[in-house]
């Protein structure tokens, strides 16, 4: 009985793991196509990255949603469905034949992969006790946090033998292999049975982050002061602000909210939004390491891309490591060694700005810091502070904050680079990076200790 119940246990791990790689790797894939996509379709110069953005603006919006609905109606019904909304969107970009058809495509993968990783965690906390969910969601943050990293190294060995749709293509049978075996293996009982949905709210907070995402895509890095004067961006941003005070007065009197406003009450959830847009601050730099690689080492792009596999090496490592250590030591001292080894490698970095070999040791330590932080240790925290019915939604607020994070440092760190001395900017770059991580370690200091963490989830 004891072997059959830890087979099936892996066959879920083995389908969550598979749609969580696909959603991810979806997000970073694409650099490395766009001069071939440019080939084939002209795009205007300003609006190629949007090619990006349109994924990670459709994603946030259609996180709490599926958080909620998969509360409602059962997780393995929703995860099929969002990994096949993923699959149709993939198909659609895959034949597409101008920008505006890739546009539209990226926007329904983004919006289906909304779905999988909240629903990935959260089946976590459904099917594996407390005492266990550290290294399941090590193993969960790996997969992500490697994604986010290979996805140019791997459409650059793609792109050498196909075209560029062929990234796309190859999703679509990934994507009906998940669904079958989700059918299969996925547990599907409902959490909650309140029907009803918060529409309002989903709208509101589609809204404000839509507006937001559209305000810091305007910024044109070579233009900055003149760029801010623009409607276009002050406009969405100041639109944004506004219904954030619209968006908590409903949700505090929703019956069913998608974002509870009291669970910022709890010290831990608040830490754990901060250091999640930390966390996605530091994840927007690795699209602009290559480029530091060309500058610093004089190298081939495609060489540059493969100078990133010690920090792969090191994500993929530490997140099961780092997530066993969960179970064991609690979150709060493995998020203040995570934090301390980027602080050391962002250091490194910045000092030694020109050595090729400080930026492989350096990149071991970020790879391992960010495997804590990418990986379980954030989500561990929110599956051990909510109910079940909460579980989903939780997961979800934690992708939002990261993807907020990962916009904003995405401007920010075009504004930072551009019009500059490449290598002093970089190096300037990675001070501040530094600078973060330091506020995000004094940060941790404030989560429980194991000890209080213990106390919470046995009560629950």
């Amino acid at each position: 009985m004891k072997m059959r119940k830890i087979d099936h246990n892996t066959k879920i791990l083995a389908v969550l793991f598979t749609g969580v790689l696909m959603g991810a790797l979806d997000i970073s894939i694409v650099g490395p196509a766009l001069p071939s996509i440019e080939e084939t379709i002209k795009i205007d110069q300003r609006l190629i990255g949007w090619i990006f953005s349109i994924y990670v603006l459709f994603n946030l919006m259609g996180i709490s949603l599926f958080a909620k609905l998969s509360d409602l109606y059962g997780r393995r019904r929703i995860y099929i469905i969002s990994v096949l909304i993923f699959a149709l969107g993939s198909l659609w970009v895959s034949l597409a034949h101008s920008f505006e058809m890739i546009l539209v495509g990226r926007a329904i993968q983004g919006f289906g992969s909304s779905g999988i990783f909240p629903v990935a965690s959260a089946t976590v906390g459904d099917v594996f006790p407390p005492e266990k969910r550290g290294r399941v969601l090590g193993l969960i943050g790996m997969v992500f946090g490697v994604a986010f990293i290979i996805g140019p190294i791997l459409a650059g060995s793609l792109l050498s033998f196909f075209s560029w749709n062929s990234l796309f293509i190859i999703n679509i049978p990934i994507s009906l292999l998940v669904i079958l075996a989700a059918i299969k293996y996925l547990p599907n009982e409902r959490i909650v049975s309140e029907k009803k949905i918060d529409w309002l709210g989903i709208a509101l907070l589609a809204s404000l982050l839509s507006s937001f995402a559209f305000g810091l895509n305007q910024i044109d890095e070579k233009n900055i002061y003149i760029s801010i004067t623009n409607p276009m961006v002050y406009g969405f941003m100041a639109l944004s602000i506004l219904l954030f005070p619209w968006f908590i007065y409903t949700e505090k009197r929703a019956i069913s909210p998608i974002l509870k406003v009291n669970m910022f009450y709890n010290r831990q959830i608040r830490l754990v939004g901060l250091i999640a847009f930390g966390t996605g601050l530091i994840q927007a730099s690795f699209v602009f390491f290559p480029a530091y690689a060309v500058n610093a080492f004089a190298v081939a792009v495609s060489t540059a891309s493969f100078m990133l596999v010690p920090i792969v090496l090191a994500t993929a490592i530490g997140s099961p490591i780092f997530g066993r250590m969960l179970d064991h030591y609690g979150s709060r001292l493995i998020i203040l060694i995570g934090i301390f080894l980027m602080v050391m490698g962002f250091l490194l970095i910045s000092i030694y700005i020109d050595s090729k070999i400080i930026f492989y040791i350096a990149g071991l330590f970020i790879g391992l810091g960010l495997s804590v932080l990418s990986g379980s240790s954030l989500r561990y925290i929110m599956l051990n502070e909510v109910n079940a019915a909460d579980r989903a939604l939780t997961q979800g607020m934690v992708t939002i904050f990261t993807s907020v994070g990962q916009l904003t440092g995405g401007a920010f760190i075009g504004m930072l680079l551009v019009n500059a001395n490449h290598l002093e900017a970089f190096s300037r770059l990675f001070l501040i990076l530094a600078i973060t991580n330091i506020i995000m370690f004094i940060l941790s200091f404030r989560l429980k200790s194991r000890r209080v963490e213990q106390e919470t989830y046995v009560k629950k």
